[in-house]
């Protein structure tokens, strides 16, 4: 994706830059009704009250000030044009516009969430012309053995094989300690008869008609540690989200136990979105020689204000530390928000840097290119000959060459 000076207002040291979406998920490709649509771009799982829109939001104005054109609209069509053109394209079309304009280079996507509602894999390197890379949700994993009818006394060596297979493909682990049981309990490794036991009762509620859905300490922290021990990359959900979530148990500072335990470990930890939390991160980011963040997600929410929440990103972790994500889900138009809110404020923050003390154009390129691929390739080290995509475009060159 191009974003010209004119067009953003940025000095455009970011033209050309590649992105490498280390957080995202799998666009939907149906013909979506307006009530649809508007749940997309929401993370309320409300209707917007009567006689009132979610559109009317900094997400939405995003949608009609940046989307529309890609879907040959006036910037600000309302949102009934934009709705109606939307139809008249299709949502195969739609997404597949949107995905291309966005110009990544490579998608790291975590299939965990409602993957029968989105394109797979395979689907979303065909639909972005993007190199795409697996995450595995680590309690998904736990939820197919007890779903399947794995017992206790099976549980922890069938899950050691399970995650080990998955990641002869995969790229890394992600969990949603956050949203089951909080940040704040999984610092301890578990022992071992204490995870048995809690798998045995998982598992009389489950046949007792529970759903299969795991929100046990003492198991997230069983899994989460086994992926230490394997030195993973693992992804934290941080902060903002859906109403599941009590966001005061989603601040990264809960987890400072778990990563003094871990830093030596090999294992990489990468808190995810992070807002209202990203100083925080950067704060775990900065004293820890393991921990990444990114402000994934809160850029698309944030709009029109998401330059803030960047150059506040950029403020204490180490610019070898940050990465970039979208977190899209479902529409396609937030990834392409993602992209050109990232693209826009990290541009304008630096040149905000340049303009203050004199920082160098090929300094600011070289940080760009930091945050937008090259610390995501190196934390998760694709550059290791085991590391192949689960998917490739036609047009996505060798692994071995980067980005494109």
């Amino acid at each position: 994706m191009s974003t010209s000076p004119a067009d953003t207002g940025t000095t455009g040291v970011l033209e050309g830059v590649p992105l490498l979406d280390h957080h995202c998920h799998g666009v939907t490709t149906a013909d979506l009704d307006r009530s649809d649509f508007e749940s997309l771009l929401t993370e309320s799982d409300w209707p917007a009250p009567e006689g009132t829109t979610h559109l009317d939001s900094q997400v939405g104005f995003a949608v009609r000030r940046h989307c529309a054109p890609v879907l040959d609209l006036a910037p600000f069509a309302t949102a009934d044009q934009y709705l109606r053109r939307r139809c008249d394209l299709g949502g195969k079309d739609v997404s597949e516009r949107l995905l291309r304009a966005s110009g990544m280079s490579d998608l790291f996507i975590e299939t965990g969430h409602r993957a029968d509602e989105i394109l797979d894999p395979v689907g979303m390197a065909a639909a972005s012309g993007a190199r795409v890379f697996e995450i595995v949700r680590l309690e998904r994993l736990a939820e197919e053995l007890v779903g399947s009818g794995c017992g206790p006394a099976d549980f922890r060596a069938a899950y050691d094989r399970l995650l080990d297979d998955r990641l002869r493909t995969a790229v890394g682990v992600k969990s949603i300690a956050a949203y089951r049981v909080g940040l704040d309990v999984v610092t301890e490794r578990p022992d071992p008869a204490r995870v048995d036991e809690a798998v045995a009762a998982w598992r009389a509620d489950v046949a007792g008609g529970a759903p299969v859905r795991l929100a046990d300490a003492t198991i997230i922290g069983h899994l989460l540690w086994a992926a230490v021990d394997r030195g993973c990359a693992i992804q934290f959900h941080i902060g903002y989200g859906d109403a599941d979530v009590d966001l005061h148990r989603c601040n990264p500072l809960l987890l400072t136990e778990f990563l003094r335990a871990s830093r030596v470990s090999g294992a990489r930890v990468f808190l995810l979105h992070c807002y209202p939390f990203h100083r925080e991160a950067g704060y775990l980011a900065h004293v820890f020689p393991h921990v990444y963040l990114d402000v994934g997600l809160a850029i698309n929410y944030t709009g029109s204000r998401s330059d803030e929440v960047i150059a506040e990103s950029l403020e204490l972790a180490p610019f070898h530390k940050l990465l970039f994500s979208s977190d899209a889900f479902g529409a396609a138009e937030l990834f392409y928000l993602g992209a050109l809110l990232f693209r826009r404020g990290l541009d304008r923050a630096l040149a905000t840097f340049a303009d203050r003390d004199g920082w160098p154009a090929s300094e600011c390129r070289r940080v760009a290119e930091m945050v937008a691929w090259r610390n995501a390739r190196r934390a998760y080290r694709l550059d290791d000959a085991r590391v192949a995509p689960a998917a490739a475009a036609a047009t996505s060159g060798p692994l071995s060459d980067g980005p494109r």
